[in-house]
């Protein structure tokens, strides 16, 4: 039986909340063919799409992974702290560079249409 996308998204957010680590789409769908042997790639990728435009996950573009967000960010700017060494990911709000950003894009007439920093680096458990 085909899920509604609602149900999809949930199962989705669920494997990414129970995970600790980045996770790439084929990771996600290994996890949801356990129990959904013919779910397809396409349906993933369309989930995540989904996710990420409703502000519910962050596409980490650098490492071509997902995380769930877990902050909230009506007006702000997710900053996403990406360990090198253990591949933990740590979310701030960077609400604070908003206006930074939008001063920086508007001297070129860039009108952004969503704000995603990534941070790569050591976190305070590999650095020490």
């Amino acid at each position: 039986m085909r899920k509604y996308a609602a149900a999809r998204q949930d199962d989705v957010l669920s494997i990414l909340n129970a995970c600790d680590r980045p996770m790439t789409a084929y990771q996600i769908l290994e996890r949801l063919q356990v129990g959904e042997p013919g779910i397809a790639p396409p349906t993933v990728y369309r989930t995540l799409s989904a996710l990420t435009d409703q502000g519910r996950a962050h596409r980490l573009e650098s490492i071509k992974a997902f995380v769930p967000c877990r902050c909230n960010h009506v007006e702000s700017v997710p900053v996403l702290a990406i360990c090198e060494d253990c591949g933990s990911v740590d979310e701030h709000d960077g609400s604070d560079l908003l206006p930074s950003l939008t001063a920086l894009t508007d001297q070129s007439a860039f009108r952004a249409q969503r704000h995603i920093v990534e941070i790569h680096g050591q976190c305070g458990n590999c650095a020490a």
